[in-house]
This record gives structure tokens, sequence and C-alpha cells, in this order.
């Protein structure tokens, strides 16, 4: 059965549990001592209900607290049993934790997008792939807790009071648009697009945003993308803006390219360059960052660091690369060139490999040192970033390569669990493929220990 026919429809709720799951009780904690165990549900505080870790940390942030706690989970509704909740009291000594770990962030289930946007790259996924993968968030408390962006065009008036109440700042927000025919034709939303308005009325309650632009050629990278910036640069609160390109996979017909052309990409950055130049003017800052992809495209040098306004968008892939090789050259300075202990393969992207292939040769380690771009079969189209790899495609270029060399695998291919995005490990990747693969941090400093060997 095909995973995709399990994801939720457009704008519903994965199911919650109607509280929050406790992973874990610090031993000798109030938690622990008030009898309080993994598997119970924190479904009230004070008597008020708490949806997700936020409420959990607004109502509980005193000396004391009044938990409602139910044994279990009702297996047909996925709730926390009424007839099972007991009222506990805490008390904690200044600075001590209540010492409870959640299951998760959100307790009454993730909302998800109720858009239709032209640019969605989860809707281009193939079949195979991990169920939570399909799951498109669009819930402005993951934005906040997570940086995860959203659109806003699901938010309601309670929201928007939450949001400005408890403070939540600062947000993540997909823009892409100001223009309402353009907004319509990217993003498709299923009701009323009041997402402006809803950002207007944040952005004057002090809720400060970054800001992202998903660049699609031909329909808001020209003219439209200057009415957008002029748009946000008029209003306070807006502290970054990062423009990525559109990403497209093989799995889909909408599109044949983004910028992967070295001139599209320089034109791209050229309009750019004229609001980052603005800005540094006047505000000392740069304010809009383009993603390292462009840079890498058009054959352009990355900005120094100083321009990333201290990387703001850096989980957005921007300024990622430019971090990388500036921790490298300083890894280079402060210590000895890594050893090399061995004949090491290091497995990579596409995108990313010319940079790190050249990196190795400064070093010195191309000898010993084999970068190996790793295309990404499974997705195809315009993926080449290395977090998006999979099991497949790693174990497909070494079937190619040969396994006669130990392979460093960076992290980002496996999640916190330990999974490839295709559901694999690295014991069965190490299985399938009979080669030595070792797990290495994609940091710059992680890979130049991995290189070095034990001493």
């Amino acid at each position: 059965m095909s995973l995709v026919a399990t994801r939720p429809a457009y704008g519903s709720r994965v199911p919650g549990s109607g509280g929050g799951i406790v992973s874990a009780v610090e031993p000798g904690s109030p938690a622990a001592r008030a009898g309080i165990g993994a598997g119970d549900v924190i479904v009230a505080v004070d008597g008020e209900p708490v949806r997700d870790i936020i409420d959990w940390r607004w109502l509980a942030d005193g000396a004391q607290a009044v938990i409602s706690v139910a044994a279990g989970l009702d297996a047909p509704s996925h709730a926390a049993s009424p007839a099972r909740t007991r009222d506990v009291s805490l008390a904690r000594e200044a600075g001590e934790s209540w010492g409870i770990e959640f299951e998760d962030v959100v307790f009454d289930g993730v909302r998800t997008c109720a858009n239709r946007c032209m640019f969605c790259f989860m809707a281009q996924l193939p079949p195979g792939l991990r169920p939570a993968l399909y799951v498109r968030d669009d819930d402005f408390r993951l934005s906040f807790l997570q940086g995860n962006f959203v659109t806003l065009t699901n938010v309601t008036a309670d929201d928007v009071d939450r949001i400005l109440g408890q403070g939540l700042s600062p947000l993540y927000v997909s823009l892409h648009a100001v223009t309402p025919a353009v907004r319509e034709r990217l993003i498709c939303p299923r009701d009323e697009d009041r997402a402006l308005a809803v950002l207007d009325e944040l952005l004057a309650g002090g809720i400060d945003v970054h800001v992202q632009i998903v660049a699609v050629p031909g329909v808001n990278d020209a003219e439209e993308l200057d009415e957008t910036l002029a748009w946000l640069a008029a209003r306070e609160g807006v502290r970054s803006v990062g423009v990525v390109p559109l990403g497209y996979t093989r799995h889909q017909s909408a599109f044949a390219h983004s910028y992967e052309d070295a001139d599209d990409a320089r034109a791209l950055l050229d309009r750019l360059a004229q609001w980052r130049e603005s800005f540094a003017a006047r505000d000392g800052i740069r304010w809009v960052h383009a993603a390292d992809e462009l840079y890498l495209n058009a054959g352009l040098p990355l900005p120094p660091a100083e321009e990333y306004d201290g990387f703001p968008q850096l989980e957005n892939g921007i300024g990622l690369v430019r971090a990388f090789v500036d921790e490298w050259e300083s890894v280079l300075a402060d210590h000895a060139t890594p050893r090399a202990a061995q004949s090491t393969v290091l497995l990579t992207g596409t995108l990313f490999s010319p940079v790190l292939r050249s990196l190795i040769a400064q070093a010195g380690l191309a000898d010993r040192i084999e970068v190996l771009g790793v295309e990404n079969r499974l997705f195809g189209g315009g993926v080449s970033v290395t977090g998006l790899l999979t099991a497949s495609d790693v174990a497909g270029a070494i079937a190619t390569r040969g396994v006669s060399a130990r392979y460093l695998l960076p992290d980002v291919v496996l999640n916190a669990d330990g999974l490839t995005l295709d559901g694999s490990t690295l014991d069965a990747l190490r299985k399938d493929t009979r080669a030595d693969i070792r797990l290495v941090s994609s940091g710059a400093a992680g890979l130049a220990a991995a290189l070095a060997g034990p001493r």
C-alpha cells in the first residue's frame, strides 16, 4: 500500500493525544516524587488544558502547580481518559526543573496545510518514504518552537490573540508574494487569503518574523520580487528575508528547471544585491539573503560571514556553506592538517561536492581522500543537497565506486531516530553494501576529527 494514501487531508490535524504524553521523568525530580511516570498524560495545569509544550511552560512556570494527570490513552480516540485522571500537587525549588520530558511538542494534533502551493515540495514526493514526511505542517507553534516556515493562511483570531498574549516571537513565515493575483497562482489558498493582514497584526503587536520567499522562475522572481521586498521593508519587525530557489523532483510534470543555469542564478542574485546594498548603507545589515545554491550555481563567491547578519536563516540553507568553509579553515589554522589515517571516501550531495573537493585539495589531502558526489536518483529533478540523500542513493554510489575504502556519511542523512528518508538505517546500509560506512558530523570540525582517525 502506498504511504501517500496515509497522509492527512489539507487543512486537517494529525491526531493528537489530548494531552502531553510523558516520555521520561528525571529521578528525584518533583514529578518523580509525585509518582508521575512515563506513559502518563498531562492534560491540564491548574485547571487549564495544555495543548502543547508552550502551554505547559506558560502555565507551569511557577514554584507550585496542580497537574491533572491521566494514567493512559484510550486506543479508539487516542485521548486521555477522564475517568482515570488525578490531580497531583507539585512544588519545586528555585531553578529546579519539574523533571518531565514529553514525547512531542504539540499535544492536540499538528495543523496541516490548507493550500495547494504550485511549488510544494512535499506534493512531489514519491511513495515509500517515512510516513511523517507526508505531513504538510502549517502550525504557528512549530514555527515558534522549531523554526518551521508557515503561511499564516490558517491562523484564526484566537490564534492571533494567543501569539500576542504569549509573546510567541520570532515566527518564521513563508510569504512568496504580495500581489493578490500572484499569491493566488502560487499558493492557491482554499479559503480567503488573510495572511498579509494577519502578518500586519502580528507585527503591530511586537512579534518579529523571519520571512521566506520561494523564487519560481517567471512568476515571482522579477518585478514581483521587488514589490514583495518593498512591502516587507516598509514594516518594522521583519528581521530577515531568505530567498530560496524552487525545488522540484522528477515525480511531477509542472517544472523542468529552477535556477540551475548560471545566468538565471546570477540574474536573481543581481536583483537581490541591489536590496542588500541599499540596506547595508541605511541600516548596516544586508537583511535579504540568498540560498547557498544560487551562489554555487552562478559560480560566484559566497558572501563573507559578516554579510549574513548573524546567520538568521541558517536552517533554511542560507549560509551553511560559508559556515562550513570558515570552520574548516579555522580548524586547519589552529591544528595540524588531518592525517587521513587511511584511504577515505567522503559522501556528499552533488551540490556541495565541488566545494568539499576544493577544500580537501587545498589541505593537501587529495591523494588520500576522495570526494564522491552522490546523485539523488530517488528524487531526481533539481534535488542535489546532501540532506535529501537516501539509502538507495548512497548504496548505488558505493556499488559503482566499490568497497575498497572507508566511507564517511554525513549525519544529516539520518533523522533523530537514525532513519534515512527511505526508512533505512546505517546498519542496514552497511549490510546491503558490505562497505565500511561511518557516520560523521556535518560540521567541518567533526569531519576533520574523523579524517584524522585515532591517535
